[in-house]
């Protein structure tokens, strides 16, 4: 790019007030997935009242600048991308906002083959790291799709974080790529520690029965994959592999422990490979600059094409409810959208499409009140079905591994109900006897 960037750079500097003068009535705005441009979407904020026919979307808002109560008459409309979030929730319950149930995979699939209605955002809001001594920066441990969305998007505009780490994979882009350009210091979001929840153990011990030495892991979000790689259950494993959307709590710890060293891997051999590599403080400072973790667009990490690649690729993923056939509901229990798809059903699938690879789908039997069974005869009204029972495999509850694949809907059921809580059992019997 030449020496110089550092013209480029001070030309495109400019305050967050100003660069956001940029946003004009009737336009786009997309938002940067969960590495959030503080400085940036208060500036928009201030223009709320200001501007007419402003449509916001993003992937999992975490920043509410006051615009998501349901009582605030917001000239801006909202669009959820693939995944909700508690943020967002009052206005999704309200109806004030629209959801957009495109997979990671082909979120910018539609534009950029040109597609009928379909268009790149007008602007797009974005955080990035300081450049380096050639002018690039890095979208430090969480990239998604930031980088297609800058190149296409009509206008970029960039908050400059020095906080934010450095990987390895596909995630820098130069200065000269962005519109404008805010110097401002974020504070880091870090998650609390998961908490393993109450006689989660024996499902997590399930789980890890089903796998092998040299398997790639994929771990999905949710309250059990956020906990299961820190319960020991991998500790007599090796040359375990990493490919996944997130980076989960535990994966650090298992490659210095020489555990998941990904020696076996087809793709990427030797690499933890993400689209985001998490939120912990510590973990970040062992990433930073290390060649071990690879980071890249999600179009390519959450594809089943990619995905499949990885010989022995387990998919391992949490649900809200399972039926008796093996349909899978993990985005919402009747209408009420409680979080999205994300991966998935991309990674159940290449999983499955993987040469050895396995599925495994983690419910534990019973909801938190311990009043209602979530191994259930069939959804609620309304309920979305995330991963179909076509490509239904292990499911994993505290009682036991359900196997289904190649099995009828009667063999499933029997399956499904003897790993279901005892009390349910009986009525769970009735109603297969019924249905099939």
């Amino acid at each position: 790019m030449g020496s110089d960037w550092h013209e480029e750079y001070r030309r495109r500097l400019t305050t967050a007030e100003d660069a956001l003068t940029r946003v004009k009535a009737g336009d786009r705005v997309a938002v940067s997935t969960l590495v959030e441009p503080e400085s940036l979407l208060v500036a928009l904020a201030a223009r709320l009242y200001e501007l007419q026919d402003v449509k916001l979307e993003w992937c999992c808002p975490l920043t509410d600048c006051g615009w998501f109560e349901p009582d605030v008459d917001s000239p801006f409309e909202f669009l959820i991308r693939t995944f909700t979030s508690p943020a967002v929730r009052p206005l999704m319950d309200a109806h004030l906002a629209d959801y957009s149930p495109t997979p990671f995979s082909l979120h910018s699939k539609a534009f950029r083959e040109g597609r009928p209605g379909s268009s790149p955002p007008d602007v797009f809001l974005v955080r990035v790291s300081a450049p380096d001594e050639q002018g690039y920066c890095s979208f430090g441990s969480s990239m998604w799709n930031k980088k297609d969305y800058t190149m296409r998007s009509g206008c970029t505009i960039a908050q400059v974080d020095s906080g934010l780490i450095r990987t390895a994979g596909e995630n820098s882009i130069h200065v000269t790529e962005f519109d404008a350009l805010v110097e401002y210091e974020q504070s880091p979001m870090e998650l609390p520690e998961p908490e393993v929840p109450e006689n989660a153990q024996p499902l997590f011990d399930n789980v890890g029965e089903l796998v092998r030495d040299g398997d790639v892991l994929q771990m999905g979000a949710g309250t059990l994959g956020a906990a299961i790689a820190t319960t020991g259950v991998f500790d007599d494993r090796k040359d375990l592999g990493y490919h996944a959307e997130n980076n989960v709590r535990g994966v650090v710890e298992l490659v210095k422990k020489g555990i998941m060293t990904g020696a076996r891997k087809t793709l990427h051999p030797g690499k933890v490979v993400a689209t985001n590599m998490g939120f912990y403080a510590d973990e970040h400072v062992y990433m930073d600059g290390n060649s071990v973790f690879e980071v890249y667009d999600q179009e390519y990490v959450i594809n089943i094409n990619t995905i499949a690649q990885n010989d022995n690729m387990v998919a391992i993923n949490s649900a809200l409810a399972v039926d008796l056939t093996g349909q899978v509901a993990s985005e919402s229990i009747g209408h009420r959208m409680f979080t999205g798809a994300g991966g998935q059903p991309d990674f159940c699938i290449g999983a499955l499409m993987s040469k050895g690879g396995r599925s495994i789908m983690m419910v534990p039997s019973k909801d938190r009140t311990g009043e209602i069974t979530r191994i259930t005869p069939a959804f609620d009204p309304g309920t979305v079905v995330t991963v179909p029972r076509h490509y239904a495999d292990f499911v994993v509850s505290e009682y036991g591994v359900a196997s289904l694949m190649d099995k009828s809907q009667r063999e499933r059921a029997q399956e499904l109900i003897a790993i279901a809580a005892p009390e349910f059992r009986a009525e769970l019997k009735r109603e297969a006897e019924r249905l099939f």
